[in-house]
C-alpha cells in the first residue's frame, strides 16, 4: 500500500508537470500568433526565466540557510538528530545530508540542495524539544525525502515555466495598451472586428496565464509535499510518526521567527500561515494539513 501511494503520487506530480508544460507552450504559441516577433519574444522569455532560475537553483541551499540564521549541528551537540539522520539517508539511498539547526523554539524543518550531493536538512530547537523520536524520524524522512526526490530540481522546473508566461504576459499586456496590432489592422468593418477581437484575445490572456501558471506551480508543490509524506512513511515504515508530528506542528503556538517568504515555501508546514484561522487555501504552497494527516493515517 505505501508503494502504491508513492506511485500515484509521482504519476499525478508529473501529470500536473506535463500539463503545465503544454499551458506554457498554448501561451507562448499565442504570444507569437497575436504579435509581430512573437518567436523572438518567446526566445527572450525562455532564456530570461531560465537565467533567473539558475541563480536561485544553484544558489537556493546558501540562501535558505543564510535567511534562516542556521548553524551546522555537531554530532557532539545533537547526537541524537545527526545519527537519525545519516540511518534514513542510508535507507533512502543518498548521502547524508549536511544538517543544520536553527535556534528557534517552534517546531518546524526544511530541506534544500540541488541534488542528493548537495543535500542539506535544516531543523529548528523546537522540533527537537516538542517532537519524540519517531515524529522526529517522520519529520527527517519527509525532509530528506524531497531531497531524493529531487523536489528542488522540480520546484526549479516549475518557477522556469512561471516566470516564462509572466514574461510574456507582461508583453503582451503592453502590447494592448499600446495598440501594437490594432493600429496595423485593416480599416475595414471586417478588418476591425477582426483586430479587436485579437485585442481582446491578448488582453485576456495576459491577465489570466500569469494566474493560471502560478496556480500550477502551486500545485505542483503540493503535489510534491504529499508525495514526501508517502516517500517518508514508506522510509521510516511508520506513517502515524510524521501524522503526529505535523498535528503537533500545526497546533503548536509559537511563531517561526525566521520564517520568511523567501524560504516559506521550503518547510514541513508553511511558518507563514494565518495561525487564527488556519488558511491552506489556493495561493498556499503546501497542502491542507489535515488531509496529509489524512492520507498519512490511512496508508
Amino acid at each position: 500500500m505505501l508503494h502504491d501511494a508513492v506511485a500515484a503520487n509521482v504519476r499525478r506530480s508529473w501529470l500536473i508537470i506535463l500539463v503545465f508544460a503544454v499551458f506554457v507552450g498554448l501561451v507562448a504559441y499565442a504570444f507569437a500568433a497575436l504579435l509581430e516577433l512573437g518567436e523572438l519574444g518567446v526566445a527572450f522569455a525562455v532564456v530570461a526565466a531560465l537565467v533567473s532560475a539558475w541563480g536561485g537553483y544553484f544558489y537556493s541551499d546558501r540562501l535558505a540557510l543564510a535567511v534562516s540564521g542556521a548553524r551546522p549541528a555537531r554530532k557532539d551537540e545533537f547526537p541524537y538528530l545527526v545519527n537519525i539522520t545519516e540511518a534514513l539517508a542510508l535507507g533512502a539511498g543518498i548521502p547524508a545530508p549536511r544538517i543544520y539547526v536553527i535556534d528557534d523554539d517552534a517546531p518546524n524543518a526544511f530541506a534544500t540542495g540541488r541534488n542528493p550531493k548537495q543535500g542539506v536538512v535544516a531543523v529548528t530547537t523546537g522540533l527537537l524539544a516538542k517532537l519524540d523520536r519517531a515524529e522526529l524520524e517522520g519529520v527527517v524522512g519527509h525532509e530528506i525525502s524531497h531531497i531524493a526526490n529531487y523536489d528542488i530540481l522540480v520546484a526549479t522546473l516549475a518557477v522556469t515555466m512561471v516566470g516564462i508566461v509572466a514574461l510574456l504576459g507582461d508583453w503582451m499586456a503592453r502590447a494592448v495598451f499600446y495598440g501594437h496590432r490594432g493600429s496595423r489592422r485593416s480599416s475595414s468593418r471586417g478588418g476591425e472586428r477582426g483586430a479587436g477581437f485579437l485585442l481582446l484575445a491578448a488582453m485576456l490572456l495576459a491577465i489570466v496565464a500569469p494566474l493560471v501558471a502560478q496556480l500550477l506551480r502551486l500545485a505542483v508543490s503540493r503535489q510534491r509535499e504529499y508525495l514526501a509524506d508517502s516517500s517518508a512513511a514508506l522510509l521510516t515504515r511508520y506513517p502515524p510518526g510524521l501524522a503526529a508530528a505535523l498535528r503537533k506542528i500545526a497546533a503548536d503556538p509559537q511563531p517561526l521567527r525566521a520564517a520568511n517568504p523567501a524560504t516559506a515555501h521550503l518547510y514541513i508546514y508553511n511558518p507563514l500561515l494565518d495561525r487564527k484561522h488556519r488558511l491552506d487555501g489556493l495561493f498556499n504552497t503546501h497542502p491542507p494539513i489535515q488531509e496529509r494527516i489524512r492520507r498519512l493515517e490511512a496508508l
